[in-house]
Formats: C-alpha cells, structure tokens, sequence
C-alpha cells in the first residue's frame, strides 16, 4: 500500500496566476497528481518549463470553440495507462472541461464542469440545461468505466451542495450553483454511491469554502462558496486518508483542494 496524494485548482487563468508569487504553490506541492481547472490558454500559449515542467507528465485540453475560456490542465508525476481529453457524448465536446487518467488502481477525472451562464429571467439561467447534461453525460461514463475500477473526481463542480456549504443559502436559492435542481443532481450523485471526501473527513465544519467573489472583500470576511471537490467512487471510502482545502493559497478567487488515498 502507497499514499496517492491529489490536488485540484480552479487557477481562474493560467497566464495570469504562473506570474504572480502565488505560483510558488506548484514547485511546493507534495501531489502526485495536480487538476487545474479555467486554465483559459491553449498549450501553445504556455512557455514550455509551465507547460512541462520537470519531473511532472502533463497533458492541457483547451476550448476549441471560443479563445480565452475554459480550459483544465493535469500534472502527474506517475505516468498513467491512458489519457482522454473529452467525454464521450459529443455534444459535450469542444469547451476543454475534461482530462480523463487511467491509472492502474482508478480512473480520475479532472473536471471544470459548466456553470449556469446570465439569468435571462428570474430564476432562469441560460446554460443550466446544458450544464444539467454534461453532470448528465459524466455520471454516465463515469457508472460505465466503475464496473472495471474505482473513479476518482476533483474540480470545480460550480455548485454548493448544502446549506452549510456556502454562507448565505436563503439569499442565494435562486442563483445557479445553488438551485433546487442543481442540488437535486448532487444528491443523486452521492445516492449513486459518490462519496464527498472533504465531509467524509471532517464532518459538518462550517466556514470551509473555496472560492470567494472578488466583489465586496469576501475572502476577507469569508462570504463563500465551497464548489471544488473530490469525490470517489464507494470503493474507494475506506482508502481515504486525508482531504482538505488551502485557503491560505491566493492567486485566484478559488483556492486548491486536496485528497489522499491509500492503495
């Protein structure tokens, strides 16, 4: 058996975080696997020591249909059996929001998963019903890839599941990410066997968010939204070990997450 670490951030721009001090975080991180997420940049657009850095395989998935938008990257220091960059339902193809590791003990999945776009009427958000499928389109894969082993998956779901997972619930129970239906598919996700490991480990803390509005101060005063995980797949509940937020990580409005694992 072997600690298998994990780490995601929703970098919100990569150029834009690789120049500030921030970054730092990268060459200190104990991960062996590191998911970004908004990365905003094709690979071309990366100088090649970021874009593969020392000691680290790398793979980047950028938006094909609009520049400047989207974007994940993953940083693994284990070389994985496969690597997809897409789902497999093709309506879901082209904004880069996907980075699929096989590995020998699991696949994982690095994520940034849609959000619900303008409101166009009150309580009506342009993209939620795209954002409901590909939720949609993910579990479906990922319930077909578990028959062969455990599924691992981190990034910015954009959506706080509870109440107790952002700190103003009543004021923002008609705002995508936190939207009956939107809630509806996380519960549904758990009931189908996903474990939230970050409450797995610690329970009902309150207070635990990772990403803040830039408006008004609100990391200051930490008026947040917890949005980035990682869940696993039933098979994998009893390798937890350990699960975490680094809210003491700036460099973007939401800030990494962790999990290790025992296999």
């Amino acid at each position: 058996m072997s600690l298998m670490r994990f780490v995601s951030w929703n970098v919100n721009g990569f150029r834009a975080v690789s120049k500030k001090a921030d970054w730092e975080w990268f060459s200190r991180t104990q991960a062996d696997v590191v998911g970004l997420q908004e990365t905003k940049a094709a690979p071309e657009q990366i100088p090649q020591h970021q874009r593969e850095p020392e000691g680290w395989n790398s793979w980047w998935s950028a938006s094909t249909v609009k520049k400047g938008y989207s974007g994940v990257a993953v940083f693994s220091r284990r070389t994985p059996l496969n690597v997809e960059h897409e789902l497999p339902d093709p309506d879901y193809h082209g904004e880069g929001r996907v980075l699929h590791l096989e590995f020998p003990e699991l696949h994982f999945f690095n994520i940034y998963f849609p959000n619900g776009g303008e409101e166009i009427s009150k309580g009506v958000f342009r993209r939620v019903p795209y954002k409901m499928g590909f939720f949609n389109a993910f579990l479906d894969y990922a319930e077909e890839l578990r028959q062969d082993k455990p599924i691992v998956v981190c990034g910015d779901f954009n959506i706080s599941h509870r109440d107790i997972d952002l700190a103003r619930p009543r004021e923002n129970e008609c705002n995508t990410g936190f939207l009956p239906e939107e809630r509806a598919w996380m519960d549904g996700f758990v009931q189908a066997g996903y474990v939230d490991t970050f409450r797995l480990v610690h329970g009902d803390e309150a207070g635990a968010y990772t990403w803040w509005s830039y408006k008004t101060r609100a990391r200051e005063r930490n008026v947040g939204w917890r949005l980035d995980y990682f869940f696993v797949s039933s098979e994998l509940r009893n390798n937890v070990r350990d699960a975490w937020i680094e809210n003491d990580v700036y460099g973007s409005d939401h800030c990494p997450v962790g999990l290790a694992l025992e296999l």
